[in-house]
């Protein structure tokens, strides 16, 4: 136990998921080779949307198909051709009823014609070339009507319909992680956001949008915005306390970065902060960018995001990854409001610095000076020089439209039902396993659970055996006596700036059974400790 005492120590400043690895070893040691590891630490679903992966591949053999039908020498095959290929399809559905997945196709095309009009023939085209993925991706932007179609599936599970807010453009890229990367990139290249820039952040949050501020080539004064909110029993509720909000309305402060809902704690910002936030940035701060991660969004009920409620300043980021169970697929979007700040605050540069971005935008444009940033963004994607090449692959964006038809034509919702009674099942699970009531949290997506193990020991063990605790071992030290001996891996809520003694559970990724177990070893863990405690008292 020394040995991994001082392991422990050299560990405790690392990011969280490379400290995850180090756990994952200790969990598969030598001795426990005959026990399952359990990595809680990990945030993809163990369940996946079935049915819009059967239409997608049902739509792969009708694209092989016209293919084929076009030239069929073996091996090679033609571009498929667009004329008559909308008839063509509705043939190919009717002598094909016993393929998985045909149905769902059919009523995905039905979608386009009848609810979108599309025309029939470039609808059934953009699906099928797309799936063939024997073109560049154009626009490089995002493929016409799959950008509508995401669009319409964005504002009914972000917005609750309500579209007041104004037309958006989409960027599709590859997940959530790379549209950070993305609009970091162009915010700085485009002097919105340069290097020693004040920005705020809402904590607890994702690490690497802490870490990236922090990298030598930006160097931002980071503001916490901390979810400090305690109720009556003193337990978290992960909201903000209006204090932390009023930081907001320091104008020196030029963007802000939330995940929403919240991540490790996955509670959504309650109504009354949103509002708060609203009032700040219209009255205080008016050229506020603010860039929203929604990737959690999908599992809490009538959730909304900010970019609905300040469509003027903030980017939306969303990720099919969690909610599909598609992480491999890498599937994501930047949706930015057609009248935005980012254009604005561009126009407003000075001379100099216009004249430079000018140049470095040539290449696209006769006038690069009215360039929108959303299309500065994609070139940027590619270095400017390579922008003809620009966009996530059209196979991944097909995949995206049908996933987002899918869910439109879940009237019932029945599929988010079901992750949603998941995830709650799990969580029961958990909190019976560790012996502990569970308090449902208001604006909860319980995709994650954050157990502040403080809080926690000084409501259920006797007066002193906290400050024995934080005397004597750190966070660290606990998880890797659980990795050690009960082979679970979980990570430490630090990392995300959340409290000290503070670790995340990932309710979704593993098998129900698992979490009352984890919650059992966790409170086992915790009772050595106390055995110790009580010894060294003796």
């Amino acid at each position: 136990m020394d040995k991994l005492k001082k392991e422990s120590s050299q560990l405790e400043k690392i990011s969280p998921f490379e400290l995850k690895d180090k756990l994952i070893d200790l969990a598969k040691g030598k001795k426990r080779i005959t026990r399952t590891m359990l990595d809680a630490g990990r945030g993809n679903p163990n369940w996946i949307a079935a049915t819009p992966r059967e239409a997608f591949f049902a739509l792969g053999q009708f694209a092989i198909t016209e293919s084929r039908r076009v030239w069929n020498d073996g091996d090679l095959a033609g571009m498929p051709n667009r004329v008559g290929i909308a008839e063509r399809f509705y043939t190919y559905v009717k002598g094909n009823q016993q393929v998985p997945g045909i149905q769902l196709l059919k009523e995905i095309i039905d979608y386009g014609i009848t609810t979108k009009q599309f025309e029939p023939d470039s609808w059934v085209y953009e699906l099928v070339d797309g799936i063939i993925g024997d073109n560049y991706p154009n626009p490089d932007r995002m493929l016409v009507r799959t950008e509508q179609v995401v669009y319409d599936f964005l504002f009914k599970e972000l917005g609750g319909g309500d579209r007041s807010c104004g037309p958006f453009d989409l960027f599709a890229v590859e997940g959530a992680t790379a549209a950070m990367c993305y609009i970091f990139g162009t915010l700085y290249k485009n002097h919105l956001l340069p290097k020693g820039s004040k920005i705020a952040v809402m904590v607890p949050i994702f690490p690497p949008y802490i870490e990236i501020p922090e990298l030598p080539n930006n160097d931002y004064e980071l503001v916490k915005i901390e979810a400090m909110d305690i109720d009556d029993e003193g337990q978290h509720t992960w909201q903000y306390p209006d204090e932390e909000l009023e930081k907001l309305k320091d104008k020196d402060i030029k963007a802000l970065f939330l995940a929403n809902p919240s991540n490790p704690p996955s509670v959504s910002i309650k109504k009354e902060s949103v509002e708060q936030i609203i009032r700040i940035v219209k009255q205080d701060n008016p050229d506020l960018m603010i860039i929203s991660d929604d990737v959690y969004g999908t599992f809490v009920e009538g959730f909304r995001s900010l970019m609905v409620d300040l469509p003027f300043n903030t980017i939306g980021v969303y990720s099919f990854s969690k909610y599909f169970g598609v992480t491999g697929w890498r599937l994501g979007t930047i949706a930015i409001n057609q009248t935005n700040v980012f254009d604005k605050l561009i126009k407003e540069l000075p001379d100099e610095e216009i004249d430079v971005l000018n140049k470095r935008y040539a290449s696209l444009t006769r006038n690069p000076k009215t360039l929108k940033f959303i299309d500065r963004m994609v070139a940027d994607s590619r270095d400017v020089a390579m922008n003809h090449t620009a966009g996530l692959s059209t196979p991944q964006q097909v995949q995206m439209a049908l996933f987002s038809i899918f869910s439109l034509l879940d009237s019932n919702n029945k599929y988010k039902d079901k992750t949603n009674d998941i995830l709650e099942r799990r969580m029961n699970l958990l909190y019976e396993g560790l012996g502990l009531p569970r308090k449902p949290l208001p604006n909860n997506a319980d995709y994650y659970t954050e157990i502040d193990l403080e809080i926690w020991c000084n409501h259920q063990y006797e007066e002193g055996f906290t400050d024995y605790l934080k005397k004597n071992y750190k966070p660290i030290d606990i998880l890797y006596r659980l990795a050690e001996k009960s082979s679970i891996v979980l990570l430490s809520g630090e990392g995300f700036l959340a409290p000290e003694w503070s670790i995340r559970v990932s309710l979704a990724n593993l098998n129900d059974d698992a979490y009352s177990h984890i919650g059992q070893e966790l409170k086992n863990v915790l009772d050595d400790y106390v055995k110790e405690w009580k010894k060294g008292k003796g």
